[in-house]
């Protein structure tokens, strides 16, 4: 049991790393989370429009991208856009490997969160478009301000799980190599646990994971609950006005 103690839970260790954890890697991982996700889901809602597309030459685009990169494993991503696009793109981002973790990420995120979209709009009543369409609204109009906004509004849960999804996919960004001002948790753990031979700052990189994750989670219990209460309120309403008792 000492040892098991010694092993993981060396306070020394812990005490030693949380600094840069907190100063460095919080911040790179958030940045690196954040940045992803941002243009993840601005290519997911244009991979969901044109995966409904009713043109096979922007449906099927938008099919192969999703199974590429939902097939892939995401370190395999990582690497081919880190190392291998990073080469096409020397004269742009210079060594800096940076901006192609973001990428990867980006890229990965995308093919994820495009199909929660497209389940979402694909969820919303064919009515609501029918009935945009018949008070004149063009067909992109009526998806625009109609379909799409209460699409999104019923997979907010599936989104923030996804960015929970993509905080520790941006784990595996440390096989590009770095500098140290641009460690994420993960990177700053393991460099310490190699150095001491102790997996005590992977634990402390742990904890600092589960205060981003834990907290996203219960947000998304609290969001999916909000809108099972709309949800309900809307068809008890509905009911009534049938009925006929409003």
């Amino acid at each position: 049991m000492d040892q098991f103690f010694d092993t993981f839970l060396n306070w020394q260790y812990i005490w030693e790393v949380f600094p840069d954890l907190l100063k460095t890697g919080l911040l790179n991982t958030l940045i690196l989370s954040v940045a992803a996700a941002v243009i993840g889901t601005l290519l997911g809602m244009v991979l969901a429009v044109m995966g409904l597309s009713t043109k096979r030459w922007l449906r099927w685009p938008a099919r192969v991208y999703t199974d590429i990169f939902r097939g892939l494993p995401a370190i395999l991503t990582i690497l081919v856009i880190g190392q291998g696009v990073g080469l096409l793109a020397r004269g742009l981002v210079g060594n800096n490997p940076y901006p192609l973790g973001i990428a990867a990420l980006s890229l990965i995120a995308a093919a994820y969160i495009g199909e929660i979209f497209r389940a979402g709009i694909q969820s919303v009543d064919k009515g609501q478009l029918e009935a945009s369409r018949a008070l004149g609204m063009s067909y992109s109009k009526a998806m625009l301000l109609v379909v799409i906004p209460q699409g999104v509004r019923r997979v907010l849960p599936a989104l923030v799980n996804q960015f929970i999804a993509l905080v520790k996919d941006s784990t595996l960004v440390y096989f590009l190599g770095f500098l140290t001002s641009q460690r994420e948790l993960f990177r700053i753990g393991q460099d310490l646990a190699a150095n001491t031979g102790n997996l005590s700052p992977l634990v402390a990189a742990g904890v600092v994971y589960l205060v981003i994750t834990v907290p996203l989670t219960h947000l998304v219990n609290y969001i999916d609950k909000r809108l099972q209460t709309g949800r309900k309120v809307t068809a008890e309403s509905n009911e009534m006005l049938a009925g006929g008792t409003v």
